[in-house]
């Protein structure tokens, strides 16, 4: 349902979160996220053009998110990147149908609703504070997960 891009860009937002309020190169980021740094840097400057994060090169530089983890929902993420496609008149571009969806079509813009308000109301404060056995991002073998759950200090 989700692209690869949008997988990316929520691995690195995570990751983001978790060093926040801390710079973090983009070699860094794509150790620890496990993404192509090549692609990578194209997942960064989408988000970067959508406000959600800032990319200060030089000395000190990085890239951190705009704003807190609790103020960044899963939604800014993706909507950043594919934004969710809601279905607001008929695909099949029937004229009788225009913005009064049949049963089918109006069920999946329904589940799609539903995704979208899931993502509108998580921020990756919580997806970082959430109780679970297992952590965002995955510690490479051998190597002690970093604060938080998420390899790749």
């Amino acid at each position: 349902m989700f692209s690869q891009k949008v997988e990316y860009a929520l691995r690195a937002v995570v990751h983001l979160a978790d060093r926040a309020p801390r710079a973090r190169t983009t070699d860094q980021i794509a150790e620890a996220t496990r993404v192509p740094k090549a692609y990578l840097s194209k997942v960064l400057q989408g988000l970067a053009r959508a406000g959600v994060v800032h990319s200060q090169r030089g000395t000190g530089g990085g890239i951190t998110l705009v704003k807190p983890p609790a103020e960044v929902t899963i939604l800014d993420v993706v909507e950043a990147i594919d934004p969710i496609g809601r279905i607001r008149a008929c695909p099949l571009g029937l004229p009788a149908h225009g913005a009064n969806l049949c049963s089918l079509h109006r069920r999946l813009d329904e589940a799609l609703a539903t995704v979208e308000d899931a993502f509108r109301r998580t921020t990756l404060a919580e997806v970082l504070v959430e109780p679970t056995r297992s952590a965002p991002l995955c510690a490479f073998p051998g190597r002690e997960p970093a604060a938080g759950g998420v390899e790749g200090a």
